[in-house]
């Protein structure tokens, strides 16, 4: 059937339905895992979701890459959504960020009317976290050598400075996983504990979701889905990326350094 229109009209999926089903299995199983302990239906519902996660992408990465479906009219609009969702992202750690300025401006004497609490001894700012920002920051500078590359069709640098971002993602995420390890507080341990490992978790799941993105993308690269006109796969992982970024600079300014 001829088209008149540059719209991609979906063809009818199973994966919406049964995605939505084990994202109920996921927030009920977290729910009784909270109060029970109880595991099997949490489990349940992350290994169906994340099976879904694969299938559907699967599926549009084939109406992209080899169906063409994929016209500038449809990737504008995937653009529109993928900034959107940054948007709510930010959004996302205001909250985080509202939460400890909340308690660090106005120190209640609970916590010894001080900010660190009294009892807390913060993370060194220029040890890890410093070592964290340089590799998070010569992240960004590799992707966008990686963006670089593909506008100008070099496949093999593209997939090198890819292969480096990747890299130094693992290497915070790693340097992140050492610096919990030797803290000498908890998320137990007053508010300072609960807004200093809510807010720099979240944003190390942000990486590894980051990374996961960009490890996709290394496989497409590899298997010619991109173009240098045609990569939006790519971009709106780099935009992802940079977004990450971003929320660790102000996650070492505020948390790190000035809450210290």
């Amino acid at each position: 059937m001829k088209k008149y229109h540059p719209y991609h009209l979906v063809e009818p999926s199973p994966w919406p339905i049964i995605g939505s089903y084990a994202a109920l299995f996921l927030t009920i199983g977290s729910i009784l895992y909270f109060h029970y302990t109880h595991t099997t239906i949490l489990i349940s519902g992350f290994i169906i979701t994340t099976l879904i996660m694969i299938v559907w992408w699967r599926d549009t990465i084939r109406e992209s890459s080899f169906q063409g479906l994929h016209t500038t009219k449809v990737q504008t609009g995937l653009k529109q959504g993928m900034i959107l969702f940054i948007s709510s992202e930010v959004l996302f750690f205001f909250s985080f960020f509202w939460a400890f300025f909340h308690s660090s401006l106005a120190p209640t004497t609970e916590i010894g009317a001080s900010w660190p609490p009294e009892g807390i001894s913060p993370l060194n700012p220029i040890a890890i976290p410093l070592l964290n920002t340089i590799v998070l920051l010569s992240s960004g500078i590799t992707v966008t050598w990686t963006h670089h590359s593909l506008i100008t069709s070099q496949k093999n640098e593209a997939l090198i400075s890819l292969t480096w971002t990747i890299l130094l993602g693992i290497f915070f995420t790693s340097l992140q996983a050492l610096e919990y390890h030797d803290s000498s507080f908890t998320i137990t341990d007053s508010i300072y504990g609960s807004t200093f490992f809510v807010a720099t978790g979240f944003h190390g799941l942000h990486v590894l979701i980051g990374t996961t993105f960009l490890s996709i993308c290394w496989l497409r690269i590899n298997k010619n889905h991109f173009t240098n006109t045609h990569h939006i796969g790519f971009e709106t992982s780099a935009w992802y990326w940079h977004f990450v970024d971003v929320v660790w600079l102000f996650l070492y300014t505020c948390i790190y350094w000035w809450g210290s």
